[in-house]
């Protein structure tokens, strides 16, 4: 009897533990893009080289190997694996990548708040 009684109890330790230890919260949804000009967005990437660096759908000669891809960016959860994926954290990201991730490799480029604002509505178009 008192044998059933412990492999009971620690069954249901198990399970409380297993369930706990599965059960994480889920990702952020996918950012969607409140303000700015995917259009403008595609010609900034370009214009600021983002692509020597980085390959980017839809940009001509962005298939840069140093940074991530960016293929499929719009349904990513999170930005530099820090970050949130949505309009605010994005645009800051673009602004001033040192800022928000001290040494990371992406310089900053001295995007301003208007172009990283169309930038992010182009790659979170990217899904």
């Amino acid at each position: 009897m008192r044998r059933r009684r412990i492999s009971a109890a620690a069954l249901a330790v198990l399970a409380l533990v297993t369930a706990g230890g599965c059960a994480s919260s889920p990702p952020p949804p996918p950012p969607q893009s409140r303000a700015g000009h995917p259009e403008r967005g595609a010609e900034l990437i370009a214009r600021y080289g983002c692509g020597s660096c980085h390959t980017i759908p839809g940009i001509d000669r962005a298939d840069g190997l140093v940074g991530p891809p960016l293929t499929r960016f719009g349904a990513r959860s999170y930005i530099a694996g820090k970050l949130p994926n949505n309009d605010d954290n994005l645009r800051r990201w673009i602004s001033d990548p040192q800022a928000v991730v001290p040494g990371n490799a992406m310089p900053n480029l001295g995007v301003d708040a208007i172009d990283a604002q169309d930038i992010a509505a182009y790659l979170h178009s990217l899904d």
